[in-house]
């Protein structure tokens, strides 16, 4: 018994010299010892549920509808040359000691992310104008890893919309909505590449429909969301819960270039009628009279003395465009077309442009007292470039 006690007490012994030579040369290991301890102590102890891998879940979610629209969405790089002239103090020998042999700003490049949408498995790709407008270069990177050097179709700065095309078989078209039967408080998702970081999806609702006093287009009638919408979102898609597309992300309203939950989509119904057009001719080509219409304020209304403030005052006229060969003067206010009485100047503007050119359509028109009718003979509206 006494022998068994001295072999237990030497063990006990060689084993704590053992621990006191290990803490104080690997402390380090004798951490770990004890943390591998602790886990197992407390995953032995702990009860924890965990759901099961395949299981069914009641979290609703729209990743349906972002999975059936993402593949349709593409980022576009575009590169063009610095529009700046030649500085030829760059070029003086005595300036280049200082400042080195530095590239000249006409061979500099600029370049640009935005977005684009997949509309047709032909290739037929739809983005803002300002993503592409003078570019020299446009390249496509699809969401699946490929990409493709892309060119313009067609143009239409006063809805800033573009359409260009690419060459690849297999390509994921988006699937069209209806626009005209969204309402304020649907959910939307707006797919997109912000601040070039790859593609990403937001959720918001329709906070607005038919915005067109905004002042970034000619013609608008944006739908408004709260969808964080950043810069390189443009050209991107806003779709429904189903992932149909109900526009196009255009513009967001920002005092500091981020998302403040104001965006503005251009609808699709919208989009089909300059798609189309610019498609088949490489234009739209819209009707034009020639004036400069304002809606009637209170204080216009009062000044005129107008009983219904309807309509829009011709602020000013194109000399001799369509408008001044018919007899129409600033000062006169447009009440009606071809017998419809038209409300502002946003819906003149746009039954204008419906109008076919070269052919006469009748206008009423509010002189000091005295409404008369004016056949003007409709012309083609001149091409307009995006402003700086």
């Amino acid at each position: 018994m006494r022998r068994l006690w001295l072999l237990f007490a030497q063990t006990a012994t060689v084993g704590l010299a053992l621990w006191f030579i290990l803490s104080t040369l690997k402390p380090n290991w004798s951490n770990q010892v004890l943390n591998s301890t602790h886990k197992l102590n407390l995953t032995s102890s702990v009860s924890m549920q965990e759901a099961p891998i395949n299981g069914a879940t009641t979290q609703f979610s729209y990743r349906e509808a972002a999975k059936r629209a993402m593949p349709s969405v593409v980022n576009i790089n575009t590169a063009k040359g610095a529009r700046q002239a030649n500085n030829p103090l760059l070029n003086d020998p005595f300036l280049k000691r200082f400042f080195g042999d530095q590239q000249s700003p006409q061979t500099e490049r600029q370049s640009s992310l935005g977005s684009g949408v997949i509309v047709s498995s032909q290739g037929y790709i739809l983005t803002n104008n300002h993503v592409i407008e003078e570019a020299d270069e446009i390249s496509v990177s699809l969401a699946d890893g490929r990409q493709a050097n892309a060119k313009v179709v067609g143009t239409d700065p006063e809805t800033d919309l573009a359409v260009i095309k690419i060459e690849l078989d297999n390509l994921p078209a988006i699937t069209l909505g209806h626009s005209e039967q969204a309402f304020v408080g649907d959910v939307v998702l707006a797919i997109g590449n912000p601040f070039g970081v790859g593609q990403t999806v937001t959720m918001g609702i329709v906070s607005a429909l038919g915005r067109n006093d905004v002042g970034i287009n000619t013609y608008e009638n944006f739908i408004q969301t709260d969808a964080a919408v950043n810069p390189g979102n443009s050209g991107g898609a806003l779709v429904d819960i189903n992932g149909n597309l109900l526009g196009i992300n255009s513009a967001i309203y920002s005092r500091n270039g981020g998302s403040l939950g104001i965006g503005f989509a251009i609808p699709v119904s919208t989009i089909k009628t300059v798609m189309e057009a610019i498609i088949a001719d490489g234009q739209v080509v819209r009707g034009w009279i020639g004036v400069e219409p304002q809606d009637i304020t209170p204080e216009m209304a009062e000044s005129f003395n107008i009983k219904e403030a309807s309509g829009a005052i011709v602020a000013g006229v194109v000399r001799g465009g369509p408008a001044d060969k018919a007899g129409i003067r600033p000062g006169d206010i447009l009440t009606g077309i071809e017998g419809k009485s038209v409300s502002n100047k946003t819906e003149i503007l746009n039954i204008i442009a419906q109008l076919k050119p070269n052919t006469k359509v009748k206008f009423s028109v509010l002189r000091r007292t005295s409404v008369s009718s004016f056949d003007i003979l409709i012309g083609k509206r001149p091409s307009v470039k995006r402003e700086e």
